[in-house]
């Protein structure tokens, strides 16, 4: 199981790990092994997920989706494929966790009355100095 929250957990049996040549570290071990791990997700076909998790995961990270909902993760970070497949579980965990998080609506506020004279006299000393240049004296003293 991946736990990806207090109230979700992911069973591995859901996960598919395919294997690949990396372009990481590690001279010919490089050359010769599949090292790079790339963790499969059908984030659709989930019995883990609920519709509305489903629909948060697709659109937070459609980046990362495909079309068919499978979300990808690589690995290729380490020299062992026992350490990408770990960092792969890792990041993906990760990914849930930010795109399952709801962030709290955001509180409108007043703009503080000195705030804006501050800004109001930033503009009138401003247009002071470009009438200054012109020769022209500022009248809205």
């Amino acid at each position: 199981m991946i736990f990806i929250t207090d109230r979700l957990a992911i069973p591995v049996e859901e996960l598919t790990f395919t294997a690949s040549r990396s372009s990481g570290p590690g001279g010919q071990n490089v050359n010769k092994l599949s090292t790079r791990v790339t963790l499969l997700f059908h984030v659709l076909r989930s019995p883990s997920l609920t519709e509305d998790q489903k629909q948060r995961i697709l659109t937070k990270l459609k980046g990362r989706v495909s079309k068919d909902g499978v979300l990808r993760v690589s690995c290729q970070k380490g020299r062992s494929q026992a350490a990408n497949r770990d960092g792969a579980v890792e990041r993906f965990a990760e990914l849930l966790r930010q795109a399952l998080t709801r962030r709290p609506p955001r509180k409108r506020t007043a703009i503080p009355a000195s705030a804006r004279e501050r800004r109001l006299e930033g503009k009138k000393r401003r247009g002071r100095v470009k009438a200054a240049r012109t020769g022209k004296a500022s009248q809205d003293d």
